[in-house]
């Protein structure tokens, strides 16, 4: 199992960090141990929205060999949806088993033609944005088989969990969250 966890200048920080600490720790905690992951990008520098920096272990590669992609989101999306040379590099995940957002990333699978009749979900700000690609849900996260969208900034950590549930089962959920020390009401 590889996973592609995709970063881009003006991200939201928790957008990726929630699901990513969710999901890699299939592989720390032994549930997945052949897990494997990438932070891609498609330019070798990347700040989020406040100044963070992140660096990129895969640079401008093409997403195709991975079997589930993450997208988080952040104000940057805004910009990236008419980047067209970026648009393109995220639909060499097309092939890919599992395309997953969180918030305004799943903006960018709309303009990648990825959310074409279905529905999504991402922060409630930006529902108008979302309405020109798909149905919009108003729900905090819509699993739509090969694409998984999941609301505003804190679902990150709903959808790291929901994945390690779809990849590992209930259990291996429930001990992540539990290590987490996140409740859910």
């Amino acid at each position: 199992m590889k996973v592609a966890f995709i970063i881009f200048e003006d991200l939201t920080a928790l957008d990726f960090i929630g699901v990513y600490d969710a999901v890699t720790r299939l592989k720390t905690m032994n549930f997945i141990p052949e897990l494997e992951w990438e932070i891609c990008s498609f330019t070798e520098r990347v700040v989020d929205g406040t100044g963070l920096i992140f660096t990129p272990t895969k640079v401008n590669e093409s997403l195709e060999t991975y079997d589930m992609v993450i997208v988080p989101g952040g104000f940057g999306t805004r910009r990236l949806v008419d980047d067209s040379a970026f648009i393109e590099w995220l639909k060499t995940s097309k092939p890919c088993k599992i395309k997953a957002s969180v918030c305004t990333g799943s903006l960018l699978y709309g303009s990648a033609g990825f959310l074409q009749g279905k529905s999504a979900t991402t922060h409630p700000g930006a529902f108008e944005n979302l309405k020109k690609y798909c149905t919009v849900v108003n729900d905090r996260i819509v699993d739509e088989g090969d694409v998984i969208t999941a609301r505003g900034v804190s679902s990150s950590i709903d959808l790291g969990l929901y994945l390690c549930e779809k990849l590992a089962g209930h259990d291996a959920k429930e001990k992540i969250r539990i290590q987490m020390d996140y409740q859910i009401n």
